[in-house]
C-alpha cells in the first residue's frame, strides 16, 4: 500500500469552504479510482491561515498513476483548488505503508 501525501495553505477566510470541498467533492473523486483504500483529512490554524494534510491511500503505484497521471509525484489540481490556495505546492509526496490499525467505529466528517 502506498500513502500520498499533500500538503496545502489556504487563508482562514477560506478554511470552512475549502475543508468541505476536500471532505466531499475531493473524497467523492477518490473513490472513482480502482486501487483507493481511504484517506485522511487534517488540518491546522496558524494565525490567519490554515495548514491542510491530505493523506490519501493506495493500492500501488500504478493506482496512482490511472488518478494523477504520470509523473505521480506531481500534484492534481482541480480549479477550485487554485481559487483558494496560497501557493499551491507543485509535487506531493508518497510512503510505503509499513503498518496501519482500524478505528472501530470508523471514523466520520466531524
Amino acid at each position: 500500500m502506498i500513502a500520498r501525501v499533500w500538503r496545502g495553505t489556504v487563508s482562514a477566510e477560506k478554511q470552512k469552504e475549502y475543508l468541505s470541498y476536500l471532505a466531499g467533492f475531493g473524497f467523492e473523486d477518490y473513490q472513482k479510482y480502482p486501487g483507493f483504500a481511504g484517506a485522511y483529512l487534517l488540518h491546522r490554524s496558524e494565525q490567519d491561515r490554515v495548514h491542510i494534510l491530505f493523506v490519501s491511500l493506495w493500492s500501488s503505484r500504478q493506482a496512482i498513476a490511472d488518478y494523477a497521471g504520470e509523473p505521480i509525484e506531481k500534484a492534481h489540481y482541480y480549479a477550485y483548488d487554485l481559487t483558494c490556495l496560497i501557493d499551491p505546492v507543485p509535487t506531493v509526496e508518497h510512503y510505503e505503508v509499513t503498518a496501519a490499525g482500524s478505528l472501530n467505529p470508523p471514523c466520520q466528517a466531524l
